[in-house]
C-alpha cells in the first residue's frame, strides 16, 4: 500500500471526519475498507466463493445458502459453507450507561457505536451469525443471534437509536446474558469498564469455561486519561449524581495513580480469563485499535 494512500486513509478515519459521514452503515464500510487495506491479510474475517462443505441447517441461518437440491432428494436441510467462513457467532455487548455519554466532541458511546457497527459489518461480510445487546443497569435491548441478511441492518438500526442511559451494572447484565449465549463464538464487550476487576472476572469466567473467545474494548475519553483541571473544582458523577471536590494536584498525582492501578487490575483480570483487551480512545482513529486487535488474534491463531 502506498504512502499516499496510507496518509489519505489516516485522514479519513479521524473521529471528526467519521462524525460527518452520517449513517452507521457508511461509517462501518469506511472503517472496515480502510482497515482491511492496511493489513496484509484479514485473519478470521473475509471469505471466498470456493465451496468447502455442507453442514446441517440451524435456526437463524441464511436461507439463501440452503441447498434445495439436497433437500428435494433427502428431505434434509443443509447449508453450503465456503472456505474462509468461520461458522461462528459474534455476540456484541455495548455499554450505554451514563458514563458512556461523556466525551467532546465525540462521546464514548458514539465511538462504541462506530466500533460495534464495524465489527457487525465484518461479521456479516463473512456470513457469520450476529447478536447485539445494549446494556446499562440491565439488559436494555437484545437482538438474538442470526445469520439472516437482515441481521446487519437491524443491528445498525438498534445502534443508531441507542442513547446513553443512567446507571450501569455490567456484572448483572453479563450474568443475565450467560444463559442466552449458547453458540460458541466471540463475546465482545464494548465499555469504559468502570467495574470492580475481581467481580468482572467472576462474571466473565462462565463464558471462558464455555469455550467463548472474550474481547474487551475499553473506550476512554482523553479527559479521563489526562485530566486538565487548573483550579479546585466540583465534579459530579453522571451516574450516581454524587459531587466530589477535587484539586489540580490530586488529579496530577492521586487520580492518575488510581487510574493506572485500576487499568493494571483490569489487565490482570483479562489474563486470568484468557480475554483480549484493547483500549480505544475517542480522539484517535478507530481503525488503529481494530488493526491491533486483528493482528493480536492472528498471532494467537498461529
Amino acid at each position: 500500500m502506498s504512502t499516499a494512500v496510507d496518509r489519505s486513509a489516516a485522514r479519513l478515519l479521524k473521529p471528526d471526519v467519521l462524525a460527518r459521514l452520517g449513517s452507521l452503515d457508511l461509517v462501518a464500510r469506511t472503517v472496515v475498507d480502510g482497515m482491511m487495506s492496511g493489513l496484509h491479510r484479514a485473519p478470521h474475517f473475509g471469505f471466498s466463493q470456493e465451496f468447502a462443505e455442507y453442514r446441517a441447517y440451524s435456526e437463524g441461518d441464511d436461507l439463501r445458502f440452503v441447498d434445495w437440491n439436497v433437500y428435494a432428494r433427502t428431505g434434509r436441510t443443509y447449508i453450503k459453507r465456503f472456505r474462509g467462513e468461520t461458522g461462528t457467532t459474534l455476540n456484541l455487548l455495548v455499554d450505554a450507561s451514563a458514563s458512556m455519554g461523556i466525551g467532546d466532541p465525540v462521546s464514548k458511546l458514539q465511538t462504541a457505536r462506530w466500533l460495534a457497527a464495524s465489527l457487525a459489518w465484518m461479521t456479516r461480510r463473512q456470513r457469520d451469525a450476529l447478536s447485539l445487546a445494549i446494556i446499562d443497569e440491565g439488559l436494555r435491548e437484545v437482538q438474538p443471534p442470526s445469520s439472516r441478511p437482515d441481521s446487519l441492518p437491524r443491528a445498525l438500526a438498534l445502534l443508531e437509536r441507542t442513547r446513553a442511559g443512567e446507571g450501569t451494572d455490567l456484572l448483572a447484565s453479563l450474568s443475565t446474558l450467560r444463559a442466552s449465549i449458547t453458540r460458541r463464538g466471540l463475546v465482545v464487550l464494548i465499555s469504559d469498564l468502570y467495574a470492580d476487576p475481581e467481580q468482572l472476572v467472576t462474571a466473565l469466567q462462565p463464558f471462558a469455561h464455555a469455550g467463548q473467545d472474550i474481547v474487551l474494548f475499553r473506550i476512554l475519553a482523553p479527559e479521563e486519561v489526562e485530566p486538565s483541571v487548573r483550579k479546585v473544582t466540583a465534579l459530579r458523577d453522571v451516574e450516581s449524581g454524587n459531587t466530589t471536590i477535587v484539586a489540580p494536584d490530586f488529579l496530577e498525582g492521586g487520580y492518575r495513580r488510581r487510574f493506572a492501578e485500576h487499568d493494571e487490575a483490569l489487565e490482570s483480570a483479562c489474563r486470568r480469563v484468557g480475554a483480549q483487551r484493547v483500549t480505544v480512545r475517542t480522539d484517535e482513529p478507530l481503525d488503529a485499535a481494530l488493526q491491533a486487535w486483528l493482528r493480536l488474534r492472528e498471532r494467537r491463531g498461529r
